[in-house]
């Protein structure tokens, strides 16, 4: 047998951040603690309750084809797809069929153009909730869902987990779905089948309701296992529904694959037909409110120099970054009539290091977001240009920024009050060192026979005796004149 060819397509939903639900007025609180509390007759499937159409819900749809290169349609409209489940009251879900918002897009992952084949709008189910009995809660029931559907262009685990990755980020940045897998606010499909390089596509498998990007790229992987496997002994794999199984690393069978002919789908006689050139869904006025991932990418490497990819995932300490330089540049501005090419990449490098290193160090997973983040951007681009200035050392800047952390205080005024500025006075130094020196007589004179780390033990002593306020410059040009 030849090397077995992995096909691979995803269907992706994501909770729509609006308002309301997708066809009532109901708040939109999927994960509302209390059960069954932003409910109504339209969402619990009362007989004779008329839906209406969230306008909110259908532009944000169309912001998201619009970022994912989609050709949106001039004419959409919803469906009803018929099936019975416990937490689905009507007995039918408003979907669409026939007609998406968006059709043939495209998102790039490392320059590979991953097909979309649609986008369409639909409304989710409620939730069960099994303990010693099983429990429904309809406060997700009607919240607006966006699926994708891509083409089946992905080829491994790792590439599937990469799409969806950066699917999250776009509609994060859009303002369109929080997509927090964890609360089930997106959720990830998988489409899969092995066949022989050239022949025709193997028999498909769906993997349901993945809630992890870990777990995305582990089930695509173990069913690419498991179906080659099977192939390999002459076997037929069988057409069917697959769920991961956490505890045991593997997907299990739930039920035989539905076809859509089995949810006998007819158009929604409740709701009109969509014309998207006409107010207020005219599709030409619903434009891009915000810089997608990948143009931030281009522009931080084309604008700073720099590669960083938590300033591209953690949109908020991106623009916090931002704010830094524009305030930092300012401040050396201020200091100098000029500021050229060089100093400004010593800036940037000086801001990225503290704010990826120390900054994130203290706020221990946190965000600059939260309301028990205290440092504007103003004070740490001040902070940033004493280090760039040399009017204070690397470890005091540890300690202002601490205590920056700690109080929301200016640097300037933590460094005066706690007289923490670097001394830079020669005949200050000279004073010290030569305390430093008949303190520790015999590193002295392992210096004057040429042992160069006595020399590192004399400085490191001159810093622990001024806690860390010489300036380690001007304190090694001393004791090199002294030595020499």
């Amino acid at each position: 047998m030849t090397e077995l060819k992995p096909t691979i397509g995803l269907e992706i939903h994501a909770h729509l951040k609006t308002r309301a639900k997708m066809f009532c007025s109901c708040k939109n609180s999927a994960t509302e603690s209390e059960p069954n509390k932003n409910v109504c007759p339209v969402c619990l499937g009362h007989p004779g309750a008329l839906p209406t159409i969230n306008e909110q819900g259908v532009k944000k749809v169309v912001e998201a084809g619009r970022a994912l290169n989609c050709k949106i349609a001039d004419f959409s409209r919803f469906d009803r797809k018929n099936y019975f489940y416990p937490d689905l009251a009507k007995g039918y879900q408003i979907s669409q069929l026939k007609h998406p918002l968006c059709k043939s897009g495209y998102l790039k992952i490392n320059e590979k153009e991953i097909r979309i084949n649609r986008i369409h709008l639909e409304e989710d189910t409620g939730s069960l909730i099994h303990n010693d009995k099983s429990l429904v809660d309809f406060n997700r029931s009607g919240v607006p869902l966006m699926e994708l559907v891509t083409e089946p262009d992905i080829s491994s685990g790792k590439e599937a987990r990469q799409f969806a990755e950066e699917l999250r980020l776009i509609l994060r940045y859009l303002d369109v779905s929080d997509a927090d897998m964890e609360k089930g606010q997106m959720r990830v499909e998988v489409n899969i089948s092995l066949a022989e390089e050239g022949s025709d596509l193997g028999t498909k498998v769906e993997i349901k309701n993945l809630n992890s990007f870990k777990v995305v790229e582990q089930a695509v992987e173990y069913e690419i296992k498991r179906q080659a496997a099977i192939l390999k002994k002459g076997k037929g794999v069988v057409q069917e529904t697959r769920g991961w199984n956490e505890k045991k690393q593997k997907t299990v069978s739930q039920r035989a694959k539905e076809e859509a002919h089995d949810y006998r789908y007819f158009p929604e006689p409740d709701l009109p037909p969509l014309d998207l050139n006409e107010a207020p869904l005219k599709k030409e006025e619903i434009t891009l409110r915000s810089e997608l991932p990948q143009n931030r990418r281009e522009r931080f490497k084309k604008e700073y120099g720099i590669e960083k990819e938590l300033f591209i995932t953690d949109k908020s300490l991106g623009n916090y970054f931002e704010k830094v330089i524009s305030e930092g540049l300012n401040w050396l501005k201020n200091k100098k009539s000029r500021v050229d090419k060089k100093e400004k990449e010593e800036l940037v490098s000086l801001c990225c290091n503290y704010i990826l290193s120390d900054l994130q160090g203290l706020l221990e997973g946190d965000s600059i977001e939260g309301e028990n983040f205290k440092i504007t951007p103003e004070n740490f681009a001040e902070l940033i240009v004493l280090i760039h200035t040399e009017e204070i050392s690397s470890k005091i800047a540890k300690k202002v920024l601490k205590e920056m952390f700690e109080t929301g205080g200016d640097p300037s005024q933590i460094i005066k009050e706690k007289d923490l500025k670097q001394v830079k006075d020669e005949g200050k130094l000279e004073k010290i060192i030569e305390e430093v020196i008949k303190e520790n007589e015999e590193a002295a004179e392992d210096l004057k026979s040429g042992k160069k780390e006595a020399k590192q033990y004399l400085i490191g002593q001159v810093m622990a005796k001024t806690r860390g306020k010489a300036d380690p410059e001007a304190v090694n040009k001393i004791i090199s004149r002294k030595f020499n």
